[in-house]
């Protein structure tokens, strides 16, 4: 299984680095995956802070990477990826949840390996990701390059790829860059675009940004979002995001600090598909959305579930499932934030 792969790989990569020196690198990390430390350079400087990155955040960007994943295929099921790019992959995560979802290859039979290129301006996640990646055949051999998203898209962002991917990216980047780097993505991507962000207000705000610009570019929304129309949560007063829960191997919650087993990571995200163009796959033109998405913890009362829904006529409703439903509640009763509904 690619997530078990993942955690002995990242558990090899952390072996004889001394447990001062990778814990001073996660706080320093954690404050700038807060926002309290911004700087114009690469946020992994040496082979530590890429370790200690990858052991603190890689499974829990690999989780959110696969749920997003996971709901492109769920509405697009007679479709997989011949070509990925991953804008700011660091050390690729995305491709092992691309992996997870579909395999190294864009056919059952295998015979057509995946076209894997990953992109990003900090060259000690990019050696490590090699490292991870090295000797899994489960995961498509992937070109590692390096390039920057500032100033002005990187040339490898004017190559087309089935699937480009930006995960946790664009929060590092100024206004201006990140909406250089939203309009690149869009116009390379062939079948789909997917993006990840942390489920703060400010990363929701900064995937409603994408996604108008999206939109905008020609594209059609997939999920989590039942409509191409404007997202009905007023500013400020809520935001869109979903969680997975992530299980902490003894590596993780040594390097976090943690005692459960688990956490959950919230996450906003949002998958685009080109719907025209003689380049579109078939298989994403076809997907369709759900006609609904269940955007809070369902919460369940006596007799009845209540399910909070948004809805393909852009709305946004309470609804009320009671046991007189029958299937529908049974149905409800199993229902999960984030599902379609």
């Amino acid at each position: 299984m690619i997530e078990q792969e993942l955690r002995g790989a990242l558990a090899a990569a952390l072996e004889g680095l001394p447990a001062r020196q990778a814990s001073a690198a996660v706080e320093r990390l954690i404050a700038h995956y807060r926002g309290e430390t911004p700087t114009g350079a690469p946020v992994l400087r040496d082979g530590a802070d890429a370790a200690a990155y990858a052991a603190y955040r890689m499974p829990a960007t690999f989780a959110a990477a696969c749920a997003a994943l996971d709901a492109l295929a769920e509405r697009a099921p007679d479709w997989a990826p011949a070509s990925h790019l991953d804008v700011g992959g660091g050390t690729g995560a995305a491709v092992w949840a691309a992996a997870q979802v579909w395999g190294p290859s864009s056919d059952p039979a295998g015979e057509a390996p995946r076209s894997t290129v990953v992109l990003d301006w900090a060259e000690p996640a990019l050696a490590l990701g090699r490292r991870l990646a090295a000797g899994v055949e489960a995961l498509p051999a992937a070109q590692w390059r390096r390039g920057s998203l500032r100033g002005g898209p990187a040339p490898e962002l004017g190559a087309a790829a089935d699937l480009v991917t930006a995960s946790y990216v664009l929060g590092e980047l100024g206004a201006e860059d990140r909406g250089a780097v939203v309009e690149a993505v869009a116009q390379a991507a062939r079948g789909a675009v997917v993006l990840v962000e942390p489920g703060t207000p400010d990363g929701y705000l900064r995937i409603r940004e994408a996604r108008e610009a999206l939109i905008a570019a020609g594209l059609r929304v997939l999920a989590p979002c039942p409509h191409d129309g404007t997202c009905p949560i007023a500013v400020g007063q809520d935001w869109c995001h979903f969680a997975v829960r992530v299980a902490r191997s003894s590596l993780h919650r040594r390097v976090k600090g943690g005692e459960l087993p688990y956490e959950d990571e919230k996450f906003s995200y949002v998958v685009a598909v080109r719907e025209a163009g003689p380049d579109a796959p078939a298989g994403v033109r076809a997907g369709a959305p759900a006609r609904a998405r269940v955007v809070r913890k369902p919460q369940l009362r006596k007799g009845q579930v209540l399910l909070d829904l948004c809805e393909d006529g852009g709305a946004l409703r309470r609804r009320p499932v009671t046991k007189r439903e029958g299937d529908t509640y049974r149905a409800a009763r199993k229902a999960g934030w984030g599902a379609a509904w």
